[in-house]
This record gives structure tokens, sequence and C-alpha cells, in this order.
């Protein structure tokens, strides 16, 4: 089983490296400046969201953010994995995999309803992975976004 650390404001300088990473890797443009100021509200505690460390908490592989809401239609607080990352050098072996289904089990004790995550329609791959993971799509919602 991959460990999972609830991550600190001292874990900073081990999440940004792989947070830039996951950026580049994925087209998100975003400063270092700007991902340490997402960041550090969840690392001191805010009620909306938490990291965890992926590995061992001194030299994590990756780091899985999760952020809460609230939903009527779904009964309670429900979650959105916003990111999660696995260092290149490490992946295919089954890790995430390992933590999307430790995720959900440990969440639903905390009261979680619902985990949500987001995923390319062309990434079918991913898509294919996450069904495995018993991750429904929901055919009849469509994401939307509106930038503030």
């Amino acid at each position: 089983m991959t460990a999972l650390h609830l991550a600190t404001p001292a874990d900073a300088d081990r999440i940004l490296p792989m947070m830039a990473a996951f950026h580049r890797e994925a087209g998100i443009t975003r400063s270092d400046e700007q991902r340490a100021e997402a960041l550090a509200p969840l690392l001191d505690g805010s009620p909306l969201g938490v990291v965890y460390l992926i590995g061992p908490q001194r030299s994590p592989i990756g780091y899985v953010v999760i952020c809460f809401g609230w939903s009527i239609e779904l009964g309670g607080m429900d979650g959105f994995i916003d990111e999660i990352y696995i260092r290149s050098g490490v992946r295919s072996r089954g890790l995430g995999s390992e933590v999307l289904l430790s995720l959900p089990k440990a969440l639903a004790g905390a009261g979680l309803k619902a985990l949500h995550l987001e995923v390319r329609r062309d990434n079918a791959r991913a898509r294919s992975l996450y069904k495995k993971l018993h991750f429904t799509p929901r055919d009849e919602y469509s994401l939307m976004t509106r930038y503030l």
C-alpha cells in the first residue's frame, strides 16, 4: 500500500517542484509564485481542501490535491481531485490506482459523499483507468467554467 501523508507548510518545498512538473506536462500556465500562493492555504489547514504527499514523506513520489464542496443532490460534502501527480520515473506501477482506491475509503469516513475528477475526453487511457476505479462519467452533465 502506497503511503499517504497529509501535507503541512513544511512540505511546500517538496510539493512545488512536482507541481511545476505537472503543470508543464498538462500545459497549465502558472508562475512559481502563483502556485505557491494557491497551495499555501491548503497546507495551512484551510477547510476548503487538503494536499496529500504520495510515498515517503521525506522524498515523495507524488501528490494529490482534493478540494471540498457541498452538494444538495449528493447529500452533503463532496470532493474534487484537483490535481494528482506521480513522478514520471515511477509511473505505470499501479501507484495512482492505489491512491485512488484508498482515498475514497478514507474520505468517506470523514463524511464525504462523492469524489469527482476531471479527465480530458481524448485521454482514453486515463478514462479507462478511472472507470476501473469506479469513477463513472455523468454524461448528462458537462463541466462549465467562468474565469473571474
